[in-house]
């Protein structure tokens, strides 16, 4: 068994947080989990993890302090797409920030985007001052610096870049569209083995109090990309406009740096033969 960070809350069990609760519990840590759904604690309880419900809305704040008594706290509650959470997204971290605070908690993972640099056509890294164009971007931002500047505990960000694999396969993202802009912009995306792996290997060599931009290091343009996942998943192929609109290609310092991490999941690999 672990003895440093033994016990791991996530908060927030959807795609990820599921995931990496499994792995977690594999590796003999003690995993809670929570949900805002009443009907998904069944099914969290059913992987082993202890179940929780946890919300933090406008309306309603259901603190459970129990579920904020552990070694580390990883959140993993990504702003909706829709405009009106956004604007509450920051509450809710300011909210779960006090909590916290409150349990004593030592270490803080925050699962973040790299839409926090917005596409100014250029290649980004951890040391990139970030520039978020679009509203979840800023929501997004803004809750990062909320976290890192309680003095209380140490904030680890994660940044991810797009999420794919199992249930999110990229071949059905623009199925049988056409005329697509953007055709030859690189993607920054991340396959759920690689979030996973990531995350464990921050916990295992206690790197905490750093930012991690993770992405898949190979950068294949949109066309190629989504074209040859389409054609892997017997998909109707989507058509792409032959243009370079804006875009950026999201790199990584920390994660060799500092981690020593191998990605499992190349995106040219990925699409395999049908490239």
């Amino acid at each position: 068994m672990h003895s440093s960070n033994n016990k791991i809350s996530i908060l927030g069990c959807g795609w990820y947080g599921l995931g990496l609760a499994k792995e977690l519990i594999k590796n003999g840590y003690i995993v809670k989990g929570s949900t805002t759904t009443p009907d998904k604690l069944a099914g969290l309880q059913q992987t082993g993890i202890l179940p929780y419900l946890i919300n933090f809305t406008e309306e309603e704040n259901r603190v459970d302090r129990d579920f904020f008594d552990c070694d580390l706290l990883i959140i993993s509650i990504p702003p909706k797409r829709n405009t009106a959470e956004q604007h509450t997204f920051l509450s809710k971290i300011q909210k779960i920030s006090k909590a916290a605070e409150k349990g004593c908690i030592k270490n803080v993972i925050f699962i973040s985007a790299t839409s926090v640099y917005g596409d100014y056509n250029q290649e980004v890294n951890e040391q990139t001052i970030p520039n978020p164009e679009t509203e979840s971007g800023k929501a997004i931002l803004a809750a990062e610096q909320t976290l890192t500047a309680n003095p209380n505990f140490i904030t680890t960000i994660l940044r991810f870049g797009g999420l794919i694999g199992p249930g999110r396969d990229p071949g059905r993202f623009f199925a049988g569209k056409s005329a697509i802009p953007n055709g030859n912009a690189p993607v920054n995306l991340i396959h759920l083995s690689d979030c996973i792996g990531i995350t464990l290997s921050i916990i295992e060599k206690q790197a905490f109090g750093y930012l991690f931009n993770a992405c898949a290091e190979d950068h294949p343009t949109r066309s190629r990309f989504y074209t040859a996942a389409a054609a892997n998943s017997g998909l109707a192929l989507p058509q792409f406009k032959d243009e370079l609109l804006n875009w950026k290609s999201v790199y990584s310092i920390y994660i060799g740096a500092k981690l020593n991490y191998e990605f499992k999941v190349g995106l040219n690999s990925f699409i395999g033969t049908n490239m």
